[in-house]
């Protein structure tokens, strides 16, 4: 499916890599505007680079979504830019991980600034527009939010994910009446720079393939499929939900 998002504007954070690349490289083969925003300037650069080799259009801006003030002038620069604001895609993150006899009040709160202020304040940014146009908010949680982990320390990072379940549905509902639809992702294990370290630990890659019953981590293009449709006009009746794509590894 190519273009049917022509004429659109999305704004997608934590576009230097992984989840954030694939997703800015989908969009932009769909025909939208992509506003992508990274606090690695270099990285985010090779993504724009990549968009440009598709012929997607990308406008590449450094910014630290966790920072109210930087989000805010992103967020405004950039409809100021295309006059329009359509899709929001709260994907950047970072977490800590520690078992409760480890975590660090610093850990928490490490978290918590940027995985949750991450989706927040975007929303908050861009709510005017968005209700202006009957926008769509994709927010990537986790199946971290719907179960704990017996192999982490999940703590802050099990909060974050399920407070972006919780956000979802309220904006869903505050949203709806201006057209404004809200949806979480909830992936499981993908492989991406920022999991990278994950498999690199002794016996990891054979624990998670048996862990999984598709046979498999998931890669990025598992996921950002779904996000492409549900910005598209094929799922304007689907809002308030969250979307698990884990291989069925929470099926059981």
């Amino acid at each position: 499916m190519t273009d049917f998002l022509t004429g659109r504007t999305v704004l997608i954070s934590g576009t230097g890599g992984g989840l954030g690349r694939a997703a800015a490289l989908r969009f932009a083969r769909a025909g939208a505007q992509v506003f992508g925003s990274d606090i690695d300037t270099r990285s985010n650069e090779e993504t724009l680079r990549l968009v440009e080799a598709v012929s997607g259009k990308m406008i590449a801006d450094t910014v630290d979504v966790g920072d109210e003030h930087a989000v805010s002038e992103w967020v405004r620069t950039s409809v100021e830019r295309s006059g329009r604001l359509d899709v929001l895609v709260n994907n950047a993150s970072a977490a800590r991980f520690a078992r409760m006899d480890q975590i660090t009040v610093e850990d928490w709160r490490y978290t918590l600034r940027n995985e949750l202020d991450s989706v927040f304040l975007p929303t908050l940014a861009a709510w005017p527009q968005l209700i202006r146009n009957g926008g769509v908010i994709i927010n990537v949680a986790s199946v971290a939010g719907h179960r704990g982990s017996k192999a982490s320390g999940n703590s802050a990072h099990a909060a974050t994910k399920g407070a972006i379940l919780a956000l979802t549905k309220q904006w869903a509902l505050e949203g709806a009446r201006h057209g404004v639809r809200a949806v979480s992702i909830s992936p499981g294990f993908i492989l991406t720079p920022g999991t990278s370290f994950v498999m690199e630990q002794p016996g990891m890659e054979a624990a998670l393939t048996q862990a999984i019953p598709a046979g498999r981590p998931g890669v990025p293009d598992d996921i950002v499929g779904m996000m492409v449709f549900v910005a598209s006009d094929e799922a304007l009746y689907l809002s308030g939900t969250d979307i698990v794509i884990d291989g069925a590894m929470t099926a059981g």
